[in-house]
């Protein structure tokens, strides 16, 4: 396959034959096919990267079974979901009916409340004899992320297990990949540590009470395996990083015993305005990713559903979703003025975090947003500028090297890999406390560190790591989707006030924990990223609340994948303009301080070449949105 420049600027991919790609659309751009709600199972299980859709497709598809008269719960296991702001109504731990649709309720599996009961439970099983510094004890075990990751599970495996009878169909609407692979591994992880071992405790309370659960966790994966009973549905979109992680994703859930998948891809384009290189662009990188697209992927059942022109939020827009009609009535697409000079990009970011000489720079948001490219983009534009750089990321689906794929002299790029970081630790606490042991003590403490919850203890270390690196040099961070990190806050701030109480009181003290370093202005830069569409600007905004109430404020925010900054006549780009103006707009009245933006690029930001391209000095840079 090879990329052919026509005479009109418009790239387009010529397949082997030599017929070029407008002339075969039709055989890859389809209207909106719904296969997997014809017919539906039981279970409908939505998974993949972040940003893919899994939410609107998800609710979509709910929408639609609930319309034909079903009874139907949409369960979201996404601690940053945005279902509330799609349906207009507010989520609890609890089905809550959506006005508007018969016949369909939501559930949002809340990891806090979630894990409160998972600790009420399990103190009720130590029964009345438990005197309080026992019960003090397992509650304090019962205070990790951990527990939180497993008490969502455990609200998640009873619905599988049996507890949505009232429901013709259950549709779960998952958190990123890397998260949920986390979540349905856990099970097993448990049940080994748990074999031939029914005492001691661990960071989810007595293993007595763990026992009780193994039976529920199992039914939940057998009812996840029956192809008769469950769909696992992989969310991509036309875009080799998340077609490669559908990929990776598809052989894990193989592994875990899961083989009745189907893929969706989400936002599929098709250029209406052939002389417009951008559009064509879209569309030809788009086609190019999906002709590439593995053979184990190929060979599942599939489903196309264009991009469309409005964002999927209200029951008109969802309900639009799977259907090939235009979507719900907008107001005419605005002109598109050329690009604006006046929208500072990364370079000028770039510029600003140089200045400083060293310092922490952890860059957030809701997965899918391209905060990996951001990240990679403005590592390289602090080497360019002569600085050293360290780039790492906390999220376990590690896209960094896919997108830099190449050594730079000048940067170190690693991962905080928690199966090597686990073995690290556990090797370091043995090391340190086996000498003092007999045998039996040391086969005891082996097995005690084998347990899940050592994950959590040995991530944090690492990342308290490489933060402590940011005194002398720079640390640029690319952190895991929205939930899975502020997990990893939660258990820096747990940290915090651990080390705050053991120090209380001694003058000499001078305890710098990595909250403090978090929280210091002058030594960390948070940077949001987020897409002009209306669920990724108020799921930053909510991400900036959280920190703020930590005492941690963000440095910037980045707007990514910018058609205003881009320039654009095609008609259905167009039309999404209008939303992008509104949400720029929303962000520059208080949302944000400050506000840089990055194009809809026509080339994919892969590679050194590429992302360079991104934070390469301007002659004149302009100056960021106040």
């Amino acid at each position: 396959m090879k990329i052919k420049v026509l005479e009109s600027g418009c790239e387009q991919v010529v397949h082997s034959g030599g017929v070029p790609a407008h002339e075969t659309v039709q055989a890859w751009f389809k209207p909106a096919a719904v296969g997997f709600i014809d017919p539906p199972t039981r279970h409908l299980f939505f998974t993949g990267k972040g940003g893919v859709g899994k939410t609107s497709l998800s609710t979509a598809a709910a929408l639609t079974l609930a319309d034909a008269g079903r009874q139907v719960l949409l369960v979201s296991t996404d601690a940053a979901s945005n279902l509330d702001e799609m349906l207009g109504i507010e989520l609890r731990n609890t089905p809550v009916p959506v006005p508007g649709a018969p016949g369909l309720s939501v559930l949002n599996i809340d990891p806090s409340q979630a894990a409160e009961s998972y600790r009420l439970r399990v103190l009720a099983q130590m029964g009345a004899r438990a005197s309080a510094e026992e019960l003090a004890t397992v509650r304090e075990q019962l205070s990790g992320a951990c527990t939180t990751e497993i008490a969502s599970f455990d609200e998640f495996s009873s619905l599988l297990a049996g507890g949505a009878e009232p429901w013709d169909h259950v549709v779960f609407d998952t958190a990123p990949t890397g998260h949920t692979l986390r979540l349905l591994s856990l099970p097993k992880a448990w049940t080994g540590f748990l074999d031939g071992n029914d005492r001691g405790a661990s960071c989810l309370g007595p293993h007595s009470g763990l026992k009780m659960q193994e039976a529920r966790f199992k039914a939940a994966l057998e009812a996840l395996s029956d192809a008769t009973k469950t769909t696992v549905i992989l969310v991509t979109r036309p875009d080799q990083g998340a077609i490669a992680e559908a990929a990776r994703t598809s052989d894990e859930l193989h592994a875990l015993g899961l083989h009745n998948q189907r893929l969706v891809v989400n936002g599929v384009f098709h250029a209406s305005e052939r002389t417009d290189a951008v559009a064509c662009a879209i569309e030809a990188w788009g086609q190019q990713a999906l002709d590439a697209m593995p053979a184990s992927l190929r060979a599942l059942p599939q489903d196309r559903v264009p991009l469309r022109a409005f964002d999927t939020v209200g029951l008109p827009a969802l309900r639009a979703l799977l259907t090939a009609g235009a979507g719900p009535a907008t107001s005419p697409p605005t002109p598109v003025p050329a690009p604006d000079e006046q929208l500072a990009g990364l370079d000028v970011l770039a510029d600003e975090l140089a200045a400083d000489g060293h310092g922490l720079i952890m860059v957030m948001g809701k997965g899918g947003v391209g905060k990996t490219t951001v990240a990679a983009a403005l590592a390289l534009g602090l080497v360019q500028r002569g600085k050293t750089v360290h780039l790492s990321t906390t999220d376990p689906a590690a896209h960094l090297a896919g997108t830099l794929s190449a050594d730079v002299p000048g940067l170190h790029v690693s991962r905080i890999d928690p199966k090597v970081e686990t073995q690290r630790y556990i090797d370091k606490i043995m090391a340190a406390r086996s000498p003092g042991l007999d045998a039996a003590g040391q086969a005891l403490l082996l097995e005690d560190l084998q347990s899940p919850c050592t994950e959590e203890v040995a991530v944090f270390h690492a990342f308290s790591r490489i933060v402590s690196d940011a005194r002398s040099a720079f640390v640029v961070l690319d952190t895991a989707p929205t939930g899975h990190s502020m997990l990893l806050m939660d258990a820096t701030g747990a940290y915090h006030r651990q080390m705050t109480r053991e120090f209380e009181g001694r003058a000499t003290a001078r305890v710098v924990t990595p909250l403090m370093r978090l929280q210091d202005a002058a030594y960390t830069k948070i940077i949001l990223v987020t897409l002009p569409e209306a669920t990724p600007v108020s799921q930053a905004a909510a991400l900036q609340e959280d920190l703020r109430r930590a005492r941690i404020e963000p440095y910037a925010w980045v707007l990514n994948k910018s058609v205003l900054a881009a320039g654009t006549r095609d008609p259905l780009l167009a039309a999404r303009l209008a939303g992008e103006r509104k949400q720029m707009e929303r962000m520059a009245q208080g949302v944000a301080k400050r506000i840089f933006t990055l194009a809809w690029l026509t080339v994919p930001p892969i590679g050194q070449v590429e992302l360079s391209k991104l934070v390469a000095r301007r002659v004149q840079p302009s100056a960021a949105h106040a």
